[in-house]
């Protein structure tokens, strides 16, 4: 069993190395200030090919792998862009899977090219308000009236709508009392963001404000039959199929971003001299640093074992949403503690600590919680009832 990357994925790393070293923190530091989206250092990716990595050749990706997906996207969130500059690629990666997977063949040549090339942007509208992660209960309806469904609705947490041309949009077209299940009648389209019928409106959070979250309102956005994917009433059989890969690569993020914070931390920590000598000849400022380290390569080789197995077309639920788990975690618990090796200069912004702490909740939040991944540990592989 070999456990090293492979020439060309180590070649990946050092190409996506390359891009993300020359926007350095004090770049990140003003994104972070002004709200301003990365817009250089997106089209930087996109001109290197990097958004249409896990993309068909034939509509103009790299047809590689969730592996090589999450090994990029490890390098880009360990960088002093963190989750933002993650955040601003990641739903390229993962987002458009559906399309490739169940998508004709006139829909893949008309939306995958301008989204891998970088000249169109989508957004996710999947989340609710009133339903959060129990998706059987949103409420947004897709009526079909002539050629054309009329969509009504709102969601929430749409991350790069104020940008987007176009969304990934979830909604039922059949009455859920007309349903065996809940998860039944919704049905996955993809259709252009016309702000004629939507509101966006953005969510002011904790971090990562470059990459905006939004509030969206539609109120008669007309979606033609040819932007429905596949058959009506199957969108969330089609969504669990990117359900894997976005935890793969979230989890990837995660490790990324825990990494850079270590590094800081472990500077710091040989540079700052007090009472004579480097804080870091101090067990209590090793020791956990060092934990921080082995929980960090514990999470990398459960999320490459989960990427491998997706690859392979092997069954990778319980691996995919253990990575997710250990590596928010033990990523949370890094940058935790790069801030309090800090000490006072933390909690200042020109040291950047602070910052990676507040973007590393995203990963530990979403997309699923970490109790969902313990009830799904529990009982779909341990064999223990069901919680809920």
């Amino acid at each position: 069993m070999d456990f090293s990357l492979t020439e060309e994925q180590q070649a990946i790393q050092e190409s996506v190395r390359k891009i993300v070293d020359s926007f350095g923190d004090d770049f990140w530091l003003e994104r972070d200030r002004t709200g301003d989206f990365p817009e250089d250092f997106y089209q930087a990716m996109a001109s290197n090919g990097w958004l249409g990595v896990a993309m068909p050749e034939a509509y103009g990706g790299a047809n590689l792998g969730v592996t090589e997906a999450a090994i990029m996207m490890m390098e880009v969130a360990n960088s002093g862009g963190g989750m933002t500059a993650a955040s601003a690629l990641h739903i390229n990666i993962f987002g458009p899977h559906p399309i490739v997977v169940f998508g004709s063949e006139e829909q893949k040549q008309r939306w995958l090219p301008p989204l891998i090339e970088g000249k169109e942007k989508t957004c996710f509208g999947i989340t609710e308000p009133d339903a959060g992660l129990d998706t059987g209960s949103i409420t947004t309806r897709a009526e079909l009236v002539g050629d054309h469904y009329i969509v009504h609705g709102k969601k929430v947490w749409t991350s790069t709508a104020q940008h987007a041309d176009k969304i990934m949009l979830l909604a039922r077209t059949t009455p859920r009392e007309q349903c065996k299940r809940s998860t039944d009648g919704l049905s996955l389209f993809y259709t252009d963001l016309n702000r004629e019928y939507v509101d966006v409106v953005e969510i002011e959070k904790m971090g990562r404000k470059a990459v905006d979250s939004n509030e969206t309102f539609i109120d008669g956005l007309p979606v033609p039959k040819a932007d429905l994917i596949g058959e009506e009433g199957k969108g969330f059989r089609y969504l669990l199929h990117s359900l894997n890969p976005e935890r793969i690569l979230i989890a990837a993020e995660a490790i990324g971003i825990g990494r850079n914070a270590l590094d800081r931390a472990v500077k710091y920590a040989r540079d700052r001299v007090v009472f004579g000598r480097a804080i870091g000849q101090n067990q209590s400022i090793q020791h956990p640093l060092a934990v921080n380290w082995m929980e960090l390569e514990a999470a990398f080789y459960t999320c490459m074992n989960a990427a491998a197995r997706y690859d392979k077309g092997l069954d990778c639920g319980a691996q995919a949403n253990s990575a997710k788990y250990l590596a928010a975690e033990a990523a949370f618990k890094t940058c935790t503690q790069a801030v309090m090796t800090h000490g006072g200069m933390g909690y200042a912004r020109e040291f950047h600590v602070e910052r990676l702490m507040r973007e590393v909740m995203i990963p530990r939040i979403a997309p699923v919680s970490p109790q969902l991944i313990l009830c799904y540990i529990a009982e779909q592989v341990l064999g223990l009832p069901k919680s809920y």
